[in-house]
């Protein structure tokens, strides 16, 4: 007679479409657990683009590639405007990071029993590297929300220990996005970062979120380019005060100020009810 594993020893079955159900659970206890050990109650998620570098990175390409003029005579002119942007757009890691820091520093100082609005990420390169670095360099504990890709770079070095969490499900990974955060911080970015604005802003116009968050876009120069909502109000499709679901920063004082005038005015109280009785993180974590 063989001997049968039991059923969750099965590897085989594990990664089964049967076992779909259990994979997507262990995704909620699993990091469920953690945060609970780590004494995480709530978060500040910074988005952005995986794209942009350190302002040092982002020199020293463009400084070797000046120093390489002529190698590439038929598109070296169309790199050399990329690189130069680059220097340009280093600018919000730059912010990124700062504003890291000085939200950790400040959320550290905080008599509380539970380590507050401590700074989430999606865990990869870019302004999410700026932001766990910002916190990590503030003494802090730092969140990382990876999702596992074959042909994406790996978790950023700045990640606390314990608190890197890798994904399969990305609509798992949303959702622990949310569920947390107070405060959403979006940099310069484009699809993804995009993709992940939109659904948040959808939560709270449809009242899904059980407490008040705020959306802070990071940059004017960028945003008021491509991002004008005015015509959806216009033209019928979101009411006038959904515009107020926004709020528009260009430098980290302004985000700063924003950010604990909202944290403490809304969250430095007890859970509402309706965080108390619900049957999610509330308990969990309590």
């Amino acid at each position: 007679m063989d001997n049968q594993p039991l059923a969750y020893h099965n590897q085989e079955f594990l990664e089964s479409a049967d076992a779909r159900p259990l994979r997507i659970l262990a995704e909620y206890l699993e990091p469920a657990r953690r945060f609970k050990k780590e004494n995480i109650q709530d978060t500040v998620v910074f988005f952005g683009s995986a794209r942009v570098h350190s302002r040092q990175r982002a020199k020293r390409a463009l400084l070797r590639l000046e120093q390489a003029r002529g190698k590439r005579a038929a598109d070296y002119a169309a790199i050399l405007k990329r690189s130069r942007k680059a220097v340009e757009w280093s600018r919000f890691y730059e912010d990124a990071r700062q504003l890291a820091y000085r939200l950790t520093e400040w959320s550290m100082s905080l008599e509380e029993p539970r380590r507050r609005f401590v700074v989430c990420s999606g865990g990869g390169p870019g302004i999410m590297e700026a932001a766990n670095r910002g916190a990590k360099e503030a003494g802090g504990k730092t969140i990382g929300l990876n999702i596992s890709l074959p042909f994406e770079q790996g978790p950023n070095r700045y990640i606390t220990s314990g608190l890197h969490f890798e994904f399969h499900y990305f609509f798992m990974r949303k959702f622990w996005f949310a569920y947390l955060a107070k405060a959403l911080v979006i940099f310069p970015g484009g699809f993804g970062t995009l993709d992940e604005m939109f659904e948040i802003l959808t939560l709270a116009q449809t009242q899904k979120l059980s407490k008040k968050l705020l959306v802070i876009l990071y940059g004017h120069g960028y945003w008021n380019e491509i991002l004008d909502l005015r015509p959806l109000a216009d033209w019928g499709a979101i009411e006038e005060e959904d515009l107020n679901l926004l709020c528009r920063v260009d430098s980290t004082d302004e985000a700063f100020d924003e950010l604990t005038k909202h944290l403490l005015t809304h969250h430095m109280v007890p859970l509402t009810t309706q965080e108390t009785k619900a049957p999610g993180i509330a308990k969990t974590l309590g």
